[in-house]
């Protein structure tokens, strides 16, 4: 969270559940195998569960994701698993109370762990943590994360500190994969890595009789464009195709302007073809204009 907040969107410039399933319905036609709810926070959206449950009928949807705070985790997983739900992700960005509620800037960490102990209960495996890794401030709690995966089936991922609008990126607070990677093998020389999947986003590892795994995503320092087949909506409805891109396309816009669904696939197919081969490096990155990453969703 910026130390400043972030100015709230008005309701009317947000998609409405209609819209949002209008398009989730369009992308699903058109090939697209799973969506992530994200945020911001989306399990604050009254409507969440009917979202989900409404995803959950679209013929060749075959996974529904959640990355969540946590914070209203434990009391809504029960009907979000329910209205069918299949992955969870949990930002979490350090173990220590005190230090968390700092980068939060609100208490809740009893609850986030409630909530991520509860998912694996009910059979959520593996669940997995994101933590984006910043010099200074948490990169003494990596081996803290790494040992949570001995005894839990959870995908803990280190996240390299990107730069966004609002969290005050420096280059010298960036602590790179592959330094991470040698800090925890002082620990667990034996940590290996695991086949990666199509188009994954981390490079996963683990320590052999671990029941989880760790995961690294290195979008600074080693970046994964070429496979990366995500495209973005933002809660007001525009069209990201690119996490560090500012180029946008309001796809509620069109929406409201009453666009058949053919002409909103051109503005989509447009979009995705203008997809640039990579991202920008990190500084040119930092120079460029681009939303809060709580206003983007990741």
């Amino acid at each position: 969270m910026p130390e400043e907040g972030v100015k709230l969107t008005p309701r009317a410039q947000l998609l409405s559940t209609s819209e949002l399933l209008t398009l989730a319905r369009l992308f699903v036609k058109e090939g697209v195998e799973k969506i992530r709810l994200t945020g911001g926070e989306p399990l604050i959206r009254p409507d969440v569960l009917d979202i989900i449950a409404e995803l959950r009928k679209l013929e060749g949807l075959k996974t529904i994701a959640v990355t969540t705070n946590g914070m209203n985790l434990a009391r809504l997983l029960p009907k979000l698993k329910d209205a069918g739900l299949d992955l969870l992700n949990v930002s979490l960005d350090s173990l220590v109370p005190a230090k968390f509620e700092f980068i939060v800037r609100r208490k809740g960490f009893h609850k986030v762990m409630e909530g991520i102990d509860k998912a694996i209960d009910m059979g959520y495996k593996p669940v997995k943590v994101n933590c984006v890794v910043m010099r200074g401030l948490n990169e003494d709690e990596l081996l803290d994360f790494v040992a949570l995966t001995e005894k839990r089936p959870l995908e803990v991922r280190f996240i390299e500190y990107m730069p966004f609008d609002g969290n005050k990126w420096n280059f010298k607070k960036m602590v790179s994969y592959q330094e991470m990677l040698d800090h925890i093998r002082q620990q667990w020389p034996d940590l290996h890595p695991l086949e990666p999947g199509r188009a994954d986003t981390a490079k996963t590892y683990k320590v052999p009789g671990f029941e989880g795994q760790v995961g690294f995503i290195t979008s600074m320092s080693d970046h994964f464009c070429g496979s990366c087949n995500r495209l973005r909506i933002t809660a007001d409805g525009s069209l990201k195709v690119c996490l560090f891109g500012n180029s946008e396309v309001s796809l509620r816009d069109v929406l409201r302007s009453g666009a058949s669904e053919e002409e909103l696939l051109h503005i989509v197919g447009a979009a995705v073809g203008r997809k640039k081969k990579q991202h920008a490096g990190m500084f040119s990155i930092s120079q460029m204009k681009n939303r809060p990453m709580i206003l983007i969703g990741g």
